[in-house]
């Protein structure tokens, strides 16, 4: 037996097609076993596929779970986006709620035809990091999560352009694990950019992401602390390229953008 799943292409953090970061959106009614979702991921490709379900517990208004093409993770940031762009255009309203597994309830607020994600806000530290030289040039500091067991690093350069110019070693990078590698700097002066990024995840089969909002969640209070002020305006300098705004409210890190969909139709599963 055949089943038809509601699906949407959408890029997040863009206002246009071939902009920011796709993700597949699908809709189902229940949970299929958790090696078919893997296996969907797989064939649609993105560095996410968004799956949603009904939410029955009262806590929030759907389940969100988010697939790579070879295995589940805890957070992302832009299918989640995506997910509240595509059920508020099609249901309506100006906010829906989501109950992950591992990273709490989110939200996505629209306002017009902008959108903003809240994710857990995570603080970093200075640290140390064995893919400091895999990264290329010279960071001028490593910083880690505080106090959470995540394998992200951040690596800080003094400018953009060396940012841009990094050619990091992806297979050293990739055979340490699915950890997620940062490299920021300041923005451009005049570019209105107050922080640019790239993003490495090759043991999680992305050699370098597009826009990446769970990167963001740990950017948000690093940036903020280091600037000394709230409502900032990111790029990363993917080759897709994307804008974000950024602002810490409590423990959460608000990341702002456009949203637009590419596709719209089925997907069959037999």
């Amino acid at each position: 037996m055949t089943q038809t799943i509601p699906y949407w292409h959408v890029d997040a953090f863009s206002e246009r097609p071939f902009g920011g970061n796709q993700a597949a959106v699908m809709v189902l009614d229940e949970w299929p076993p958790d090696d078919v979702l893997v296996q969907i991921g797989a064939e649609n490709l993105f560095a996410e596929t968004a799956f949603v379900v009904r939410d029955t517990t009262g806590e929030a208004d759907w389940e969100l779970r988010w697939c790579t093409p070879t295995y589940e993770i805890a957070l992302c940031g832009h299918a989640t986006m995506a997910s509240g762009h595509v059920l508020l255009t099609r249901d309506g309203g100006d906010r829906v709620t989501f109950r992950t597994r591992k990273s709490g309830v989110l939200e996505v607020r629209r306002e017009g035809e902008l959108y903003e994600v809240g994710l857990p806000a995570t603080e970093s530290a200075p640290g140390e990091s064995e893919a400091a030289a895999l990264m290329g040039g010279r960071a001028i500091e490593v910083y880690r999560p505080s106090g959470k067991d995540i394998r992200y690093h951040i690596f800080l350069y003094e400018t953009a352009a060396e940012v841009r110019a990094l050619t990091p070693d992806i297979r050293a990078l990739g055979a340490i694990g699915k950890d997620q590698f940062i490299a920021t700097a300041p923005g451009d002066s005049g570019s209105g950019h107050d922080c640019v990024s790239r993003v490495f995840v090759p043991g999680g089969g992305v050699d370098e992401d597009s826009v990446t909002g769970s990167a963001h969640s740990l950017l948000t209070p690093f940036w903020v602390s280091r600037l000394g002020r709230n409502n900032l305006r990111a790029y990363q300098a993917s080759e897709r390229g994307g804008e974000l705004t950024l602002r810490l409210d409590g423990d959460r890190a608000w990341l702002g953008g456009p949203c637009v969909t590419v596709v719209e139709g089925s997907f069959y599963l037999t």
